[in-house]
């Protein structure tokens, strides 16, 4: 299945969230895409310990995950 993610929020916890999800879903097998909008454009604005949002995209690209922003 062909999965599509619209991430819009600049707030970091659910950019984390989006993307644990979309890593979830290429875990599974599923084709991921990811298109950041808005204020999201800026991913790795609000990168903390609480939430890494850079080892999360990383894992995201690793993992063929497709991003657009």
């Amino acid at each position: 299945m062909r999965v599509l993610i619209v991430l819009s929020s600049p707030d970091p916890e659910i950019k984390w969230n989006a993307l644990r999800f979309a890593n979830v879903l290429l875990n599974e097998g599923e084709e991921v895409t990811v298109f950041l909008n808005g204020p999201a454009t800026d991913l790795y604005d609000g990168d903390s310990p609480q939430f890494p949002l850079r080892e999360q995209a990383k894992l995201f690209g690793l993992s063929e995950g497709i991003l657009y922003a």
